[in-house]
């Protein structure tokens, strides 16, 4: 099982809530998902991104089939220009 865990800044941070609507919605649309959550920062610390998502996959091609699945695509193009900055971590367990 690959973990695919993504932290994401925006630079507007109402857009994260709008964000976490649109992954979730994956979820379904997207067959190589296995589970997908989205959690929104809460304490809004000088550090803290505003969106952490977590997936799972079978494994890495998995997740490059989830990366290329058009519904994917299409909320990059809405997402892409939103973020100011974004940190994946990929691990298998």
């Amino acid at each position: 099982m690959l973990t695919h865990v993504v932290l994401m800044t925006f630079t507007d941070a109402a857009d994260a809530a709008k964000a976490k609507d649109l992954l979730e919605g994956l979820v379904g649309a997207v067959p190589e998902i296995s589970s997908l959550t989205v959690h929104l920062d809460e304490l809004h610390t000088a550090v803290s991104a505003h969106l952490c998502m977590v997936s799972t996959h079978a494994d890495a091609a998995g997740l490059a089939g989830y990366q290329a699945h058009p519904a994917h695509l299409e909320l990059a193009q809405w997402l892409r220009p939103r973020l100011a900055a974004r940190t994946v971590v990929d691990y298998t367990s």
